[in-house]
């Protein structure tokens, strides 16, 4: 499964109304290790079909950006259900978001 970019828009059908687990990815063009992320998030996502891998982009989403409490980029949302419940800031590695996600 590929990574979902997300806006505003579909934000609510893409990860509100899902029932099973959302990695959301907040993220900015100009952030170099929200760049570095997205091979890590693209790896995973094309082997866990369980999980839903969704990225949005700050910039064009302050809003939903702001109603989540992002302050530092990069960021994942965990969300089952449509609620969060689990978060982790900066780069991180495959083996360590692996650990986030249900075996």
């Amino acid at each position: 499964m590929e990574v979902i970019e997300l806006t505003g828009e579909t934000f609510e059908a893409e990860v509100l109304r899902e029932s099973r687990l959302v990695v959301v990815d907040f993220w900015a063009t100009w952030c170099t290790p929200c760049r570095m992320l997205t091979p890590i998030l693209e790896e995973i996502a094309a082997a866990r079909t369980d999980v839903k891998f969704c990225k949005i982009n700050v910039d064009e989403a302050q809003d939903i950006a702001e109603k989540y409490g992002v302050m530092s980029l990069p960021i994942l949302l965990f969300f089952k259900n449509g609620e969060p419940f689990d978060e982790s800031i900066g780069l991180i590695s495959k083996e360590r978001l692996l650990s986030f996600l249900p075996q």
